[in-house]
């Protein structure tokens, strides 16, 4: 019998597999917005059903995340991760191929899918490149936020003229791509057997801190970035300043990229020490409080420190399970680390939403985010440091 550990794949081979499999954290589910006036006309849908394109893909993570974690317990985080990106594929591609109830059920089975990459890839990464955790999550959480931008800006001007003007073809050319990191993972990683006998953990510790300490904390990141998407067109129609909604939108969000270009350099230093986490903490809210209390241009400039804020804190918190743990048990703390955040992401905005309907103005709807970012702010100086681990 041959009980020789498989080998790792190269280091370039693991650069390609974690930035393909990045892409489609995000990209299908971006490429909703785009295609949804379209797709509600066909399908004569509401506003709520409308919005439910984007946001029950989101939810699902939520509640699919520990269901991912027992499956990398049983059939490893390699084989989950070639299952949810196959899933990805039909499951996407199937939202074109019916009426509305094909369309929401194939959403929330996408949403699972998505669910299934999420935790698989941290746990791959103990695994392919225990050394570079910081640069191996940098590189598909780039992939991550380069999809999310290609999908939602794509779409309209290459993929839906590609398609014939037919939204059901564009999410079918999207969707199709999803089978190239599908099948090099196959082809170009060893199975490996080095956690997968490892069935003892996949449930999260609820009574461990840790886990509610980093959903906490990627909560906080959240609601900013989710909140400020949410409610800038509300903040700026508020103050007569609509004009500025697409380039505030694209000052904002293209930070994310160039967040996850600045952790190639700084993530090895930064990551596990708390002092980034709280000062990038400090800087994002202060940046969307300029936004709310300023106006015309300034507002806008305060956006791009926030931005970059809450993108480099994103793909540190999310670095922490591979660095705190390895093989199963980084599923665990992950997954349940994406529960919290996830529900974090959607219940703030919403209950700032619901504030700034009772208090009468759309500058109300952040003081929900903000108050959240604060009391999370302490929590970043009680997780373990990088110094007191027994591995890196």
């Amino acid at each position: 019998m041959d009980t020789k550990t498989p080998k790792t794949p190269s280091t370039p081979v693991v650069m390609l597999l974690l930035w393909l499999t990045g892409l489609y954290l995000r990209l299908t589910v971006l490429i909703a917005p785009p295609l949804a006036p379209r797709i509600a006309r066909n399908l004569d849908l509401g506003q709520a059903a409308t919005g439910a394109l984007t946001t029950l893909p989101i939810l699902m993570l939520a509640v699919a995340g520990l269901a991912a974690s027992w499956l990398i317990s049983r059939i490893g985080a390699r084989r989950t991760l070639i299952t949810a990106l196959l899933l990805v594929v039909i499951s996407s591609s199937a939202r074109g191929l019916g009426d509305a109830p094909m369309l929401f059920v194939a959403t929330a089975v996408m949403g699972i899918a998505i669910a299934g990459i999420q935790p698989a890839l941290p746990t791959l990464l103990t695994e392919w490149w225990p050394s570079r955790i910081a640069m191996g999550t940098a590189i598909y959480m780039n992939g991550m936020l380069i999809g999310e931008v290609i999908g939602s800006t794509l779409t309209l001007p290459v993929m839906l003229p590609l398609a014939n003007g037919d939204w059901r073809l564009a999410l079918l050319y999207w969707s199709l791509p999803a089978l190239i990191p599908a099948l090099s993972i196959r082809l170009l990683s060893p199975v490996s057997r080095a956690f997968e006998n490892d069935t003892g953990h996949w449930l999260p510790d609820w009574r461990r801190p840790l886990v509610w300490k980093l959903g906490i904390l990627l909560g906080a990141s959240g609601s900013i970035f989710f909140g400020i998407n949410a409610y800038m067109g509300s903040v700026l129609g508020g103050r007569g300043e609509e004009a500025l909604l697409p380039v505030a939108l694209v000052m904002f969000n293209t930070t994310q990229i160039a967040a996850s270009i600045i952790m190639f350099t700084v993530g090895r230093s930064w990551i596990g020490h708390p002092r980034p986490l709280m000062v990038l903490m400090i800087v994002g809210l202060s940046g969307l409080s300029g936004f709310i209390w300023l106006s015309g241009w300034p507002a806008l400039v305060a956006l791009m420190p926030t931005g970059l804020a809450v993108g480099l804190l994103l793909i540190l918190i999310v670095a922490l399970p591979p660095l705190y743990t390895r093989g199963n048990a980084t599923a665990a703390l992950a997954a349940g680390m994406f529960a919290v955040g996830a529900i974090t992401n959607f219940f703030v905005p919403l209950l700032g939403g619901l504030a700034g309907d009772m208090l009468g103005s759309p500058r109300f709807a952040v003081i929900p985010i903000l108050i959240y970012g604060l009391l999370a702010l302490p929590l970043a100086r009680q997780l373990p440091t990088r110094s007191g681990l027994s591995h890196e």
